[in-house]
């Protein structure tokens, strides 16, 4: 009864982690961070025009691997010529910060 009763425990463990909300985002500082993003995003994620992403509702792991890619200089081609140098002086924490509020629009 033990081994079941840890198993399930252990499950569930398991799946509630994913599950769990992330961390609150200040929204007055990430109003800050994205005042150059909202040009062509939007504040709400929206694209001004169709050349730009919505980025209302994606996963926050994709915009975080987006913006570091684009700092990092590993992405070419499309708008890495705009995104670059915008992402370039973002620290881990406003890619997490900026990341979270769009996912969340």
């Amino acid at each position: 009864m033990k081994t079941v009763l840890r198993k399930h425990t252990l499950i569930g463990l398991i799946l509630g982690g994913f599950a769990m909300p992330a961390v609150a985002v200040d929204a007055d500082a990430v109003a800050k961070k994205i005042i150059t993003c909202v040009a062509c995003h939007g504040a709400d994620g929206q694209s001004t025009a169709p050349i730009y992403p919505n980025l209302a509702g994606q996963a926050p792991e994709y915009l975080e691997m987006a913006l570091k890619a684009y700092r990092a200089g590993e992405r070419n081609g499309g708008m890495s010529t705009v995104m670059t140098p915008q992402a370039i002086n973002l620290t881990d924490k406003d890619i997490a910060d900026m990341s979270a509020y769009y996912s969340k629009q």
